[in-house]
């Protein structure tokens, strides 16, 4: 069994990604030209908008939030580590991506976007490391 504090994580990382699914999905050339919302024009900074992308990643991004959410739902570490692992595996090159690609932006949006999107290997890694709830055995008299 999960650790309530292993499915508070799937959840909170879940709905992060539901919002960044369902975004580009919504309006594409919104989530182009005002992502991350706070600070406009992380995507746009980085190349030319294409719309078949930008649904694709919303589309990826929903169904890794359905993964998460799903794991948080079905209780069991083995499913939680496995969305630990597909989080991971999206979130490592996404991360690699960004550390190699951040030299044209303000200073701040560098450390915003190294944050940003290491939380997305480091939360997943938290999540891995957690063991799992033991199941203490019914006493026998």
């Amino acid at each position: 069994m999960q650790r309530t504090i292993t499915r508070a994580l799937l959840v909170v990382f879940g709905l992060v990604e539901a919002v960044v699914g369902i975004w580009p999905l919504v309006s594409p050339t919104g989530f182009y030209q005002d992502f991350p919302g706070f600070r406009a024009g992380w995507v746009a900074m980085d190349g030319a908008f294409n719309e078949h992308l930008l649904r694709d990643f919303g589309g990826l991004n929903l169904a890794l939030a359905a993964l998460l959410i799903g794991a948080a739902v079905i209780g069991t570490t083995a499913v939680a580590r496995l969305a630990a692992v597909a989080a991971l595996l999206f979130g490592v090159p996404h991360f690699l991506y960004h550390l190699g690609h951040i030299a044209h932006f303000p200073r701040i949006d560098q450390v915003l976007i190294v944050g940003t999107t290491g939380f997305g290997v480091l939360l997943p890694l938290v999540v891995l490391l957690i063991p799992a709830r033991r199941v203490s055995r019914p006493a026998t008299p």
